[in-house]
């Protein structure tokens, strides 16, 4: 149930570290045999450290967080994300002691029988879990106190999740006429007595807290275990937090893993580096070319440089290639730019199919006004625009803004022309970028990074 969420957490680790140790094993006696393994005892260390880098990536992306709920499919993904981790691992440290032996082979088996066994692991557990919870003797009878949306909504998930272990015996309510009523809020104390009740989950409204008061009473009277969901829970996101200060319990509406310090410093250390590789090694002949070709097709500025919001009150010069014409006559009305805009150049079009118009970026994000990935940032204009019709468009500036986003990736640049149907797109964008917030890691991050460079390749926007 709720109570041994600690012990699978705790029983999973051990198993895929026991896993991870076999699999190291065995790769590396196949790979050579069992005495070059014992003579080069330098690999121990590997296989300790392997462990702890374990530890770290699984908790990092998740993995055994609400084990029962994901299928295989998703945890796959997590799955190969800590295999990617345990065989960087591997090739540097073989390269830096420089092992001559266990080298590709033993590599490989060893990510092909993690993946194996930690697959086989997760199906068995699951499995004898479920078996074991749905076993009559170890059911839970439980009843529901509130037949409202929260409280249906939870019988829902009691019943498609056969490893809760739990047992519906029916709603208490006093306001609903489903037929799963099986008594009044006042009249819990006969129902506990007459139907061996175990577990009650509380689901009333904020205005009940008399109630609740006495419910649990009764409850405490039979020893019953008792489980509140309050119906606040409607107002913060999936990615709430709950934590302890001094004796106050505190409900932080949206999560924010970024506002952790120590991932801000990572978070920025990359940034600093990549921004540096680009303005180092691609800006020298890339600015070389493009003011060649602006010679030809569009004389006027290399450079298109705007205020760009930061965050509620604060905006930053953000440096584009300029692919638009310095003057038009269309309108002197503020006009989103759309897909095959008149006024965009031709240099501009392959500026922007390519997204290499965004590039200039990087300055912005090695003087540490944005990161390589985040929220786009919206021109003054179209944030004024956006704040018409979607309330929470001030949290994005949480975090700091990037030059691609998980927005982007998922084809959410631009505007188009139908009002109605733009504004639909501006708040799925938006609802793109606050899960980004919500559920930043650093693997994310990546995943994100990657996406962004194949679509360049395809020739598929992903800035604004």
């Amino acid at each position: 149930m709720f109570t041994n969420r600690k012990s699978t957490y705790y029983l999973n680790l051990f198993l895929d570290l026991l896993l991870l140790n076999v699999c190291f094993v065995v790769a590396a006696v196949v790979s050579q045999n069992l005495d070059i393994l014992l003579d080069r005892n330098y690999m121990f260390i590997l296989l300790a450290v392997s462990n702890f880098v374990w530890y770290f990536t699984s908790n990092v992306s998740s993995f055994y967080e609400d084990f029962f709920i994901h299928s295989y499919s998703y945890q796959l993904i997590n799955i190969f994300k800590n295999i990617a981790a345990q065989i960087v691992l591997a090739v540097f440290f073989i390269f830096l002691v420089k092992e001559d032996l266990f080298t590709r082979n033993f590599i490989l088996l060893y990510g092909f029988l993690l993946w194996l066994t930690v697959s086989v692991r997760i199906q068995v557990i699951k499995k004898i879990t479920v078996k074991y919870k749905s076993k009559k003797q170890h059911l839970k009878n439980v009843i529901i106190i509130g037949a409202g949306e929260i409280g249906k909504n939870f019988l829902k998930l009691i019943t498609d999740r056969k490893d809760l272990g739990f047992n519906f015996l029916g709603f208490a309510d006093d306001n609903s006429n489903d037929d799963k009523i099986i008594c009044k809020i006042n009249e819990i104390e006969d129902a506990i007595n007459k139907y061996a009740v175990d577990v009650a989950i509380i689901t009333l409204s904020l205005d009940s807290s008399n109630e609740i008061e006495q419910i649990i009473k009764v409850c405490n009277k039979h020893a019953l275990r008792v489980h509140i969901i309050p119906d606040y829970f409607r107002f913060v996101s999936k990615k709430y937090q709950i934590n302890m200060i001094a004796d106050f319990p505190i409900i932080t509406v949206r999560n924010e893993p970024l506002s952790e310090a120590h991932w801000q410093f990572v978070k920025r250390t990359i940034d600093i580096i990549l921004s540096s590789l680009v303005i180092i090694l691609i800006f020298p002949w890339l600015l070389s070319v493009l003011f060649i070709l602006n010679l030809f097709y569009s004389r006027g500025p290399l450079f298109f440089i705007q205020d760009r919001v930061r965050d509620a009150e604060n905006s930053f010069r953000c440096f584009k290639f300029r692919t638009m014409r310095l003057k038009n006559n269309f309108s002197d009305k503020f006009i989103p730019t759309f897909k095959d805009d008149p006024r965009i150049t031709k240099v501009g079009k392959w500026l922007r199919k390519t997204n290499l118009d965004e590039l200039p970026q990087v300055i912005n994000v090695f003087k540490g006004e944005m990161s390589i990935v985040g929220p786009r940032p919206h021109p003054k204009a179209y944030n004024e625009l956006y704040k018409l019709f979607v309330d929470e468009i001030n949290i994005r500036g949480w975090v700091k803004p990037g030059i691609t986003g998980w927005a982007q990736v998922h084809g959410y640049r631009g505007d188009v022309k139908n009002e109605e149907e733009n504004k639909k797109r501006i708040k799925k964008r938006i609802e793109y970028d606050l899960w980004y917030i919500e559920n930043w890691t650093l693997w994310l991050d990546i995943q994100i990074m990657l996406l962004t460079f194949w679509q360049m390749i395809r020739g598929k926007n992903t800035g604004i």
